[in-house]
C-alpha cells in the first residue's frame, strides 16, 4: 500500500490544518482518502475504478465533492502559495481544457452556467492563471472557453501581491491593463498604432507559465473536464497545482 501513496507524512502535515474538523464519528484516514482522489485526478479514471487500496470509492468520491465545496482545496493552495518568496515577477496567462460531453450534458442547455463555452476547438473551459517568477500557479479562475483573456485579468488583479513585473503575451495589450501595472512586459498587438517597446530579455521568461500549464494538463482529469460543476473541476486543478508545484510530490509511475 505504501507505494500508493502520493502524500508522505510531512508534505499531509502542513496541510492538514485546513481540514475541516472531524464530527463526532472518527474520520476515514486522511493520507490515504487524499491519495486516492490524487490517483484518479491524474490517471482520469472514473471515481468507482478508484484502486480498493485507497479504500471504498464511494468515500473518496464524497470527500473530494464535500471538500471542494466547501474551499478546502482553494484554501490550501492560496496558503501555500502566500509562503512562496518569488513574486517580484509574475505572469498572467490563459489556456483551454477541453470540455468531455459528460459535463456539458444534460441540465442546462449547452453547459451555461457551467463555464462551459463553445470554441472553434470544441466544447472548452478557460483557465486564467498568474505564477510567480518560478511558474508557480498563486491564483486561477476559471471561465467558459469563448470568454476574454480580459475577464480572467480583471478577476485576478485586486488579490495579486505587488510586484515589480508582469509578464503577459499581446493577448493582454490593452491601455486599462497596462495602467494597472507598475511595471509590464507584454509586446504590443500588431494593429496598434503606436507601437510600445518591451524588454525582451525580462519576457523570455514566460515560457514557464507555458510549462505550468503543460504540466497541468498531463493530469488527465485537468486536460479533460468531466466534471458538470465548476467548482468541483477547479477543485480538482487547484490540487494538482498543489501537490505539483507546493508540495513537490514526486509523480509516480
Amino acid at each position: 500500500m505504501s507505494h500508493l501513496y502520493w502524500l508522505d507524512e510531512v508534505h499531509l502535515k502542513r496541510i492538514q490544518h485546513l481540514f475541516p474538523k472531524p464530527r463526532d464519528v472518527a474520520r476515514v484516514n486522511d493520507r490515504r482518502v487524499l491519495s486516492g482522489i490524487i490517483h484518479v485526478i491524474r490517471n482520469g479514471l472514473r471515481w468507482r475504478d478508484a484502486p480498493s487500496d485507497y479504500g471504498p470509492h464511494k468515500t473518496v468520491y464524497n470527500r473530494f465533492v464535500r471538500w471542494s465545496q466547501m474551499g478546502v482545496f482553494a484554501r490550501i493552495l492560496t496558503e501555500l502559495a502566500a509562503q512562496g518568496n518569488a513574486t517580484g515577477t509574475l505572469m498572467i496567462d490563459a489556456t483551454h481544457l477541453k470540455t468531455h460531453r459528460t459535463a456539458s450534458s444534460m441540465g442546462l442547455k449547452r453547459g451555461r452556467g457551467r463555464l462551459i463555452g463553445s470554441t472553434k476547438g470544441g466544447m472548452n473551459s478557460k483557465l486564467h492563471a498568474v505564477t510567480d517568477a518560478l511558474g508557480r500557479p498563486i491564483q486561477l479562475f476559471l471561465t467558459a472557453g469563448n470568454v476574454s483573456d480580459y475577464i480572467g485579468a480583471r478577476a485576478l488583479l485586486p488579490s495579486l501581491p505587488t510586484a515589480n513585473w508582469m509578464l503577459a503575451d499581446r493577448g493582454y495589450d490593452a491601455d486599462w491593463f497596462r495602467e494597472r501595472l507598475k511595471e509590464r512586459c507584454i509586446p504590443s498587438r500588431r494593429n496598434r498604432k503606436d507601437i510600445i517597446p518591451h524588454d525582451t530579455k525580462v519576457y523570455r521568461s514566460r515560457h514557464k507559465i507555458e510549462n505550468m500549464f503543460g504540466r497541468l494538463k498531463d493530469w488527465r482529469r485537468v486536460a479533460t473536464r468531466y466534471d458538470r460543476c465548476p467548482i468541483i473541476f477547479l477543485s480538482a486543478i487547484a490540487l494538482a497545482a498543489t501537490v505539483l508545484f507546493w508540495l513537490r510530490v514526486q509523480t509516480l509511475a
